[in-house]
């Protein structure tokens, strides 16, 4: 019987194993299951599925022309202490992980090798030689501009088109550099956790690390209720007085695509989750009310409302079909095709790659 048991929990432990691990290839941003829709859309030369990849190409030409700003030492000044090393050392990452990650897309979709050997100049760039982060915003600016190079980087292992010695030296800085930075804001109560959850969770999922998925997913479901008030408003982040708007997007961009990766990569839809507290839709409708009437918002006069062709249209393109809300899509019809290609990079190529929840 003692036997019996043992054996029955050994095999329990083994299939959960193998469970995960199955899981955790399901391509993270982008599973397979979207890219191949994505290229029979393009196939038929279906829209707005044909325009956004045309721009994602010209985009991709682009960089074929560029060179990569890698740092060592990714230093990153607070704002209001040195707004130019903010901006310019900022710009160094943001700069090579929009180029990564454009290319390497082109290259799943279009399978020119030379979007792929691009790609993989911008990551090895980075792999070899940046080695850390520092100054009071290196961590958070790290997070939140380096998901294209991850993205890229699931892109490329899926497709092979990294070798053994690129794959190892960019899941070295995945591991010890970009995620350490992300772990260590995970934390935080406003959108820094935010988008350290998401970049861990981007990284989880390459690294294949089922533990840290896991941690993830707690950490998101054990604060939702302090992120979104019952109303839809999101308390650390309204009080930003004139940025308000602005960073209550700059909180649901991070959350919501931590949360698609989840579904796609483990299999837990926080997205959808259904419950007794706010949900993570209630947040999107409080921000889409309020940028179309910006005037009446209740927490600070002056707002900035974004656009449908910058934030949030990026957010309200990608979660019309999650959530099956034509007013999402209303709003940034106008706009199509929506590349968000700056600063950060959660709903990068909202039109082109736009999640559904089914293929």
């Amino acid at each position: 019987m003692l036997f019996s048991n043992l054996l029955r929990g050994y095999c329990a432990t083994i299939i959960l194993l193998l469970s995960s691990a199955m899981l955790l290839n399901a391509q993270g941003m982008h599973p397979a299951a979207q890219i191949s829709y994505v290229k029979a859309q393009l196939k038929e030369g279906r829209e707005p599925y044909f325009s956004a990849y045309k721009q994602l190409l010209a985009y991709a030409d682009s960089a074929l022309t560029q060179q990569h700003h890698a740092l060592a030492d990714f230093a990153v000044p607070g704002f209001y202490v040195d707004p130019e090393g903010h901006r310019t050392n900022s710009k160094s990452l943001q700069t090579d992980s929009f180029h990564a990650y454009a290319t390497a897309l082109a290259y799943v979709l279009s399978g020119k090798r030379k979007y792929a050997k691009k790609a993989v100049y911008f990551l090895n760039a980075w792999a070899t030689t940046n080695t850390r982060y520092s100054q009071a915003d290196g961590p958070l600016v790290m997070a939140y501009s380096g998901p294209g190079l991850v993205i890229a980087a699931q892109l490329l292992k899926d497709a092979g088109q990294l070798s053994g010695k690129e794959l190892q030296r960019v899941e070295r800085w995945v591991g010890e550099v970009y995620r350490v930075a992300c772990n260590e804001i995970r934390n935080r109560k406003n959108n820094w956790a935010d988008w350290g959850r998401y970049g861990s969770v981007l990284s989880a999922a390459f690294l294949e690390d089922s533990g840290e998925m896991a941690e993830n997913i707690r950490l998101i479901q054990s604060d939702l209720h302090h992120k979104i008030a019952p109303d839809g408003h999101m308390p650390e982040e309204v009080r930003r007085q004139d940025r308000g708007l602005w960073y209550t997007y700059f909180s649901l961009a991070p959350i919501t695509a931590a949360c698609w990766v989840i579904r796609q990569t483990e299999g837990t839809d926080l997205l959808r989750g259904r419950g007794t507290g706010p949900t993570i839709q209630s947040g999107i409708d409080y921000l889409l009310r309020f940028v179309i009437n910006p005037e009446s918002w209740p927490w600070y006069a002056n707002q900035r409302p974004g656009s449908p062709d910058s934030w949030p249209g990026n957010l309200m393109e990608a979660m019309e079909g999650i959530y099956e809300q034509a007013e999402y899509g209303t709003y940034a019809a106008e706009a199509r095709p929506i590349v968000y290609p700056i600063h950060h990079f959660a709903w990068t190529f909202p039109t082109l790659m736009k999640p559904r929840l089914t293929y």
